[in-house]
């Protein structure tokens, strides 16, 4: 049975909107553990590419917040629906981008309610992470690494030295 994480972390406040990390992990998880990936940065873009093609979304908070309001809504519920439907497991990394938006904050209290697991990775000292965000976990790792060990130990009895 093939797995589907969800790529959890800041995206509005984040550098490439949080994709660098995404890319080079989604390609880990499918190289060593043959999972699906569902990662926001890419399905927002599709969807806003495929739905809104004529409309700079960041700028409609300035020039159209209803019309902003209404899309980023439609993203929210794509979102949702896949951690709560599709979604085996949510990998979540945790810094100064993902503090300052909304986002992370939902989904991992959407993954809780909904008895997913909730890995995360942080990227800033623990005392600045919310205990919401710490209540919402089921393990926390210090970097990608120890992540990738425990992964590859949960999922596939692969020998640590494939990190």
């Amino acid at each position: 049975m093939k797995l589907t994480a969800y790529l959890s972390g800041g995206m509005e406040f984040a550098e490439n909107y949080g994709a660098n990390w995404r890319t080079e992990l989604s390609g880990w998880l499918g190289e060593n553990l043959s999972h699906s990936i569902f990662d926001p940065v890419r399905a927002s873009e599709k969807f806003l590419t495929d739905k809104y093609p004529d409309t700079n979304f960041r700028l409609t908070k300035l020039s159209n917040l209803a019309r902003h309001r209404e899309i980023a809504g439609k993203i929210v519920d794509l979102d949702c629906e896949e951690i709560i439907l599709r979604s085996d497991y949510v990998i979540c990394y945790y810094d100064e981008s993902a503090q300052r938006g909304a986002g992370t904050k939902g989904e991992l209290t959407i993954a809780r309610v909904f008895g997913k697991p909730v890995y995360l990775v942080i990227g800033m000292e623990m005392e600045r992470i919310p205990s919401w965000v710490l209540g919402c976990t089921d393990k926390i790792f210090n970097d990608f690494d120890s992540l990738k060990i425990f992964l590859l130990k949960q999922f596939a009895n692969i020998s640590p030295a494939k990190v």
